[in-house]
């Protein structure tokens, strides 16, 4: 899967799931685990959900490096 979560997003994203984790740990809720998702999608730079409606706030440069990278091209 591409990259479609640019750096401001993922950065939101990572302290987002950290403070909702956060948050369920101290509050002893299992609704901390929603956190999950947000930390998750944004420590890998994919989101299922941007997919599905074509959504992308990643840059094409990065889109193109990742793509390679998992391909075994070189870029440049």
């Amino acid at each position: 899967m591409k990259c479609n979560v640019g750096k401001k997003d993922k950065i939101a994203r990572i302290i987002l799931g950290v403070v909702v984790i956060g948050a369920g740990v101290v509050t002893g809720s299992w609704w901390g685990a929603i956190g999950l998702v947000p930390l998750l999608t944004g420590l890998t730079g994919r989101c299922p959900a941007y997919r599905l409606f074509g959504f992308s706030t990643c840059s094409k440069t990065r889109e193109t490096y990742e793509d390679s990278t998992f391909s075994g091209h070189s870029v440049g």
